[in-house]
């Protein structure tokens, strides 16, 4: 009768062919958290929404000076990289604003887009006021646009013809100039050009402005 086979590697053949349970089941735990966690991450990746927000957007093309109503404005979600800094997200805190300059249908409104503290500081600097300027010279009205850097010279309204205009300040920048009106009206048409200045210069102009005839030189 021939030999036997070697008990031993024939033992050992057996239990690296046959599974360990305990082991078996491990590698599943581990196997189905892993599937879970891989499916949180493609179902995070996979929703549109995770990337966007709600911004204020106009809902049609506005002039400057328009004053925001409700139906003017609406919330739209945005992808994060298209929103730009500054973006209004509350539409209550938008109504009832007035535009700073023309905007397009579908635009986002920012807080330099409307008149306000942040407007001003954008404009000229930090602590910067905005300054309402009656101009004595109607037709100028419509030759500025917000944005141009203008110098501002005062005279007294009275003055005789030989009397020498002053230079008020420098370097202010145009942030509206307002709508025409219907009627006739005295001065500029009822219309004034909103300029941005530094606190004190712009104290010293809106002084001027209650008691001068005030015009502009354009940069």
């Amino acid at each position: 009768m021939g030999d036997s086979l070697d008990p031993s590697p024939l033992s050992r053949l057996t239990h690296v062919l046959r599974p360990d349970w305990s082991r078996t089941v491990a590698a599943r735990r581990v196997l189905a958290g892993a599937l879970v966690v891989l499916a949180a991450v493609a179902a995070w990746r996979d929703d549109p929404r995770a990337d966007h927000a709600e911004v204020v957007v106009t809902t049609g093309d506005l002039s400057p000076g328009s004053e925001l109503t409700a139906e003017h404005v609406r919330l739209e979600s945005r992808t994060a990289a298209s929103i730009p800094d500054g973006a209004r997200t509350d539409l209550d805190a938008v109504v009832g604003s007035t535009l700073a300059g023309p905007v397009r249908r579908g635009e986002v409104v920012t807080d330099v887009r409307v008149l306000g503290p942040r407007l001003a500081e954008a404009a000229a600097g930090p602590g910067a006021r905005i300054v309402p300027l009656p101009l004595a010279d109607a037709a100028l009205v419509d030759l500025v646009r917000p944005g141009d850097v203008v110098d501002i010279v005062a005279a007294p309204a009275s003055a005789a013809p030989a009397t020498e205009a002053r230079l008020v300040a420098t370097d202010a920048v145009v942030v509206l100039v307002s709508a025409k009106q219907n009627g006739p009206t005295a001065g500029s048409g009822g219309r004034v050009v909103l300029v941005a200045l530094p606190a004190a210069a712009a104290k010293t102009v809106a002084g001027a402005a209650l008691v001068e005839a005030i015009t502009l030189t354009l940069h």
